[in-house]
């Protein structure tokens, strides 16, 4: 199989850097002087990517998805308003662009980026990273829910969050599954691939979803672009894609999931692509292992941990929104009591100890135990996996089986909408 290729590495930086990166002055620091040397004699590699990554990654926070922004601009909010743009949004991702009469150049271009398949793409590895994340099932939404969190410490993450309001508060279970849906449409068997497939519908009403959320926040008056860039940039939405691959990869480990290297480069290229349909095209992307890792330490060690009660807020609502709502069966009780330590569980486990202590978080007992009890259940799982033939091809049918049962349990007979054409909450 062909490598994975980066895009072409950036020059300079183009735009002042967002006071709010804090990259340069983290370095500085003797506690990372010190990780840094020890990682570095430890590992074998600088932990610290190359000034041409760190430049690309600065201008990424000034830079959007002008494709998309141009089809929101002149046909979502244009004549007939947003109901006229979704109706000509659906129809074309059901039955083709060319079910339209004489669409607009805007959509006429979007569709054109969202249906040309670039050079670089691999299907096979692309089905064989969506496979990666099937195996994960559920849990795969409990990593995720739970390393998200020490990104809400961030202002240019939790403010655009919190202006929309979809993860804060009672809305906070409704978004969240409304994303699980995504994860799940997206990585079916072809669903990147076949054209008008529910996971490249998800992913195009996603993006449009972005875009109509990043033109708003960008007009809002507590937007502080000097601090922060640009709202929902290229930058932080790659950072989404590592915290879909390398970041759960390596976790997963934690809670009994044996992810080989082939499988994490597989999932690494499954996400450029996932990126690139909902239009995520950075200066650069990770090609390897050790770019991924690069990448993501970049981002943890230049947190300015400014986000102050709007990450609060959205912090402290996650593992909330999952507490057990009553009535049902003995055994759904049972089931959503479970569930509800579980994730506890995977967010005292994964939450630096200093971000858990600044927040009002639920009692890590008796969830911090299920996800050690459950590991050698996992692990023997993953071993007949690989020893026995047949068996990778059941577990994906069982785990695609019960991620839906979860995510209908949880939606309660709610449908996900992905609205791109609702208010800010303030």
């Amino acid at each position: 199989m062909p490598p994975v290729t980066a895009a072409a590495p950036a020059t300079m930086s183009e735009h002042p850097v967002p006071t709010d990166f804090r990259y340069a002055e983290a370095l500085r620091r003797p506690g990372v002087r010190a990780l840094r040397a020890a990682w570095t004699r430890t590992l074998g590699f600088d932990p610290c990517p190359p000034d041409h990554v760190i430049d690309a990654f600065a201008d990424d926070m000034w830079t959007g998805d002008p494709v998309a922004e141009r089809f929101v601009d002149e046909v979502f909010f244009g004549p007939g308003g947003p109901r006229r743009g979704r109706n000509l949004l659906d129809r074309a991702l059901i039955d083709g662009i060319d079910a339209i009469d004489d669409p607009p150049d805007a959509m006429q271009a979007l569709f054109d980026e969202f249906e040309r398949l670039p050079d670089w793409v691999d299907p096979k590895l692309v089905e064989q990273g969506a496979a990666v994340w099937r195996r994960w099932g559920t849990d795969l939404f409990r990593i995720a829910g739970a390393e998200t969190l020490e990104m809400y410490t961030e202002s240019a993450v939790a403010v655009p969050l919190s202006l929309a309001g979809g993860y804060a508060g009672d809305n906070a279970l409704r978004r969240f599954l409304e994303t699980a849906r995504f994860w799940i449409d997206v990585s079916e068997p072809g669903a990147l691939l076949a054209p008008g497939s529910p996971g490249r519908v998800t992913a195009m009403r996603v993006r449009v979803m972005h875009v109509s959320v990043r033109r708003r926040v960008a007009e809002h008056p507590e937007w502080d672009a000097g601090r922060w860039g640009l709202p929902i940039s290229q930058a932080y939405m790659m950072l989404t894609l590592m915290g879909g691959s390398i970041t759960p990869a390596l976790f997963g480990f934690l809670f009994g999931w044996q992810t080989s290297p082939r499988e994490i480069r597989a999932l690494l290229h499954y996400q450029r692509y996932l990126g690139h349909v909902l239009g995520v095209h950075p200066r650069w992307y990770p090609a390897t292992i050790r770019e991924s890792v690069q990448i993501t330490f970049l981002a943890a060690i230049g947190r300015s941990f400014t986000a102050g009660q709007h990450g609060a807020e959205l912090i402290e609502s996650f593992p909330r929104a999952f507490a057990p709502r009553g009535g049902g069966s003995a055994c759904e009780r049972v089931r959503s009591h479970l569930d509800y330590h579980l994730i506890n569980g995977f967010v005292a486990m994964l939450m630096l100890p200093t971000t858990r202590r600044r927040h009002d978080m639920p009692a890590a007992l008796p969830g911090v135990l299920l996800p050690p009890l459950r590991w050698p259940l996992i692990a023997v799982r993953e071993l007949v996996r690989l020893a026995v033939p047949g068996a990778d091809a059941r577990l994906d049918r069982r785990a695609r089986r019960v991620r839906e049962a979860w995510y209908r349990t949880q939606m309660n007979g709610r449908e996900a909408e992905f609205d791109a054409s609702g208010a800010l909450r303030r």
